[in-house]
């Protein structure tokens, strides 16, 4: 079996390389195989100067006219040089942190650039563009070249050169449909599929691999979440619950109504808590709708009724705010809480007082992140367990919080806009309630699109809210430098604003690949107003509540899907300034702007994912996918969103035919789930 392989068993890749290959979480020969190309490279003939456009990565071929000049801001070095065409049209060249350039490129000589084409007034520039001989452009020129997600000392000759050699390892037989999905559904074999996806031939290959990889993804998802139907069958409630006067009493008190959403939704929760089944409810709201305080208003009638709720949140920095929030409730409305914090940060000493707790009742309501489910917490009667961005948690994390209770409650909360035909599949029976209004006293945000000659104003922007008190967040797709020439990264970024703001302002970068213990430093530090510019990747979009942040600046916005874009701008317009988010386009397209220009026009979550829906066909599959929530490694529910029909289709077609799939035909599916037993498959209805 090639999983078994470690991935220094391949030829040239020694230790350094195997330690390079664990920093993106490639440790095996099987790991390496699905890591995926993230997308591919075409080189297109080169053009010449007045042919390009704005947006686009291109080649010029030309003459160096002008000595290159090297300057340094702080500790940022720049190099910038002038390439002329055979028809005399001139572009710059910029290059950072290159001065040894200056040495390489001689005015007279002919070069060939290739990199993204930016306008800035009049003037074309070319920004960090990588330099070729002729002879090795036209090696690669025509074909279709993956480029995978890279670290720092990993570079993408590597990465394919190892691919290439682990998938001599892979067994050409490996398949795990059922030959019954197969016959009615013609598409290519699991192991074409996988060499096709690393090295397409054309771009129609490079579709019909992805397609089955994708249907695969959805196939083995769905089928977990059909087969997990009876955890979420009608069971016996346990703890039926009734309202006391301590909700009437919290909401008659709280400064704020409830919207009518909200009044709907917290009828439905009384219902389902009071029935004779437990509850298994989702409630589904854009950031700000209000879904915390109906958790809090479950919890309460919880708590009033004898019994013990739970509340998980994805990290730490949300724990703590969700409850210091709850004790500034219980200080000011007498509200009949008595809650214990446990992270994974707190002391031993801190954890044990808390276990204590737990254990005996005396706390009635536990706030934490996944620490709520150790081994040693133990509960005294567990009623309600709540989660908080549900999509954040593995199906064994869920599935060991509920087995501290006896079949609790289950309220899970998402701010992840998902059209109802889609719901439906993904979230098969489970009940939802949709908050579709925000309140009242919300400012809407502001938002403009525009392309990167407007960065110059975007940073005064920035300086300016910073200077009357205010944060700004920076959205990156990248993490560092080597991933994507043409895409911008948070470390890079981040030297790129010390140098271009005033020295007061203080610049961070958060993303992903950090330690948790960093992050949880650097969101504190954020939410402390001890940073004032926080530039990040998507990660950000499950975060903290920070009011005082008032612009959300997104680079390279057109390869994203709008409704991330949505998720990241709900990160601002949380307290009482007027806020602002800039969608910053490397495209100028036509057909770009418009298709970003939606989040001008509606501030509506669940619209803005049916829009995108629209727009983005099964052919676009280059963008940075905006479903991570739902732990695909390469499908989006909304690129894909016909292929995730099929398959739910196809799921149901099996099950009603071989329910417990004992057949000979479903031998090698069900393989395929004792090997990936732990693999990060969704089930929203086994929290």
């Amino acid at each position: 079996m090639s999983d078994a392989i470690p991935v220094n068993r391949i030829k040239g890749v020694g230790e350094k390389t195997a330690a390079l290959f664990g920093r993106i979480n490639v440790f095996t020969v099987e790991d390496l195989i699905g890591h995926y190309p993230r997308d591919y490279e075409t080189y297109d003939a080169p053009v010449s100067i007045r042919e390009v456009s704005a947006g686009s990565v291109q080649a010029i071929y030309g003459q160096i006219t002008a000595i290159p000049n090297v300057k340094k801001v702080r500790n940022l070095s720049i190099l910038n040089a002038v390439l002329t065409d055979d028809n005399g049209d001139s572009i710059q060249l910029t290059f950072f942190n290159m001065p040894f350039l200056k040495k390489v490129l001689k005015p007279g000589g002919f070069y060939l650039f290739r990199g993204l084409v930016q306008q800035r007034g009049t003037h074309k520039i070319m920004e960090q563009p990588r330099m070729f001989t002729w002879e090795e452009y036209q090696k690669k020129s025509g074909r279709l070249l993956p480029r995978y997600a890279l670290t720092k000392g990993l570079t993408n000759q590597m990465v394919q050169k190892s691919v290439a050699q682990a998938l001599e390892y892979y067994p050409p037989e490996k398949e795990y449909l059922p030959q019954s999905v197969l016959q009615k559904i013609p598409m290519l074999s699991h192991r074409e599929a996988v060499n096709s996806l690393h090295f397409p031939e054309n771009r129609e290959e490079l579709l019909a691999a992805r397609n089955r990889i994708v249907f695969e993804e959805f196939f083995s998802f769905l089928l977990v979440l059909r087969k997990n139907k009876d955890l979420a069958a009608k069971t016996e409630n346990h703890f039926p619950m009734y309202e006391t006067a301590d909700t009437v009493r919290f909401l008659e008190q709280l400064p704020f109504p409830l919207t009518k959403a909200q009044k709907k939704v917290w009828g439905e929760l009384r219902e389902d808590m009071g029935s004779p089944y437990a509850m298994n409810r989702l409630i589904q709201g854009d950031v700000g709708s209000g879904k915390t305080i109906l958790a809090v208003l479950a919890l309460l009638m919880c708590a009033a009724n004898g019994y013990q709720g739970a509340m998980m949140a994805p990290t730490e920095v949300l724990a703590v705010q969700h409850f210091e929030t709850i004790s500034g409730y219980i200080e000011k409305y007498g509200i009949a809480f008595r809650p214990v914090l446990l992270t994974g940060s707190m002391t031993a000493k801190e954890k044990r007082e808390a276990y204590a707790k737990i254990a005996s009742g005396e706390a009635n309501l536990i706030i934490g992140t996944h620490a709520l489910i150790q081994e040693k917490v133990e509960y005294s009667s567990l009623a309600l367990v709540v989660t908080d961005e549900q999509h954040r948690f593995g199906v064994r994390q869920r599935e060991t919080l509920a087995a501290k209770g006896s079949e609790p409650h289950v309220l899970v909360m998402s701010a992840t806009p998902i059209p109802r035909t889609l719901a439906i599949i993904l979230y098969g029976d489970l009940k939802v309630s949709v908050i579709d209004e925000l309140p009242a006293n919300r400012l809407p945000i502001k938002n403009c699109v525009v392309g990167t000659s407007y960065r110059p104003k975007a940073y005064e922007f920035i300086a300016k809210e910073v200077a009357a008190g205010r944060q700004a967040y920076v959205i990156c797709p990248m993490v560092e430098e080597g991933e994507s020439e043409d895409l911008e990264n948070v470390v890079d970024y981040t030297e790129k604003l010390r140098a271009v703001l005033p020295p007061s302002v203080q610049v961070a970068y958060l993303h992903g690949k950090m330690r948790p213990a960093d992050k949880n430093r650097i969101m504190e530090e954020f939410a402390a107003k001890e940073i004032d510019v926080l530039v990040s990747t998507t990660v950000i979009e499950v975060g903290i509540n920070v009011p005082n942040a008032t612009v959300m600046m997104v680079e390279n916005a057109e390869r994203f899907g709008l409704a991330q874009l949505h998720q990241l701008r709900g990160r601002v317009g949380r307290g009482e300034f007027q806020s602002y988010c800039i969608f910053i386009s490397t495209s100028e397209a036509k057909e770009t702007m418009e298709r970003l220009q939606i989040l001008n026009h509606s501030n509506d979550g669940f619209h803005i994912a049916s829009e995108d829906l629209k727009l983005r066909g099964p052919g676009d599959i280059f963008g940075i996918r905006q479903s991570g929530e739902f732990s695909f490694v390469l499908g989006d529910i909304y690129t894909d969103a016909s292929l995730l029909k099929e398959a739910s289709e196809a799921v149901d077609t099996l099950l009603c035919s071989d329910p417990e799939l004992s057949s000979e035909d479903t031998l090698q599916l069900r393989q395929y789930f004792a090997e990936h037993r732990s693999a990060n498959m969704v089930d929203f209805r086994t929290i």
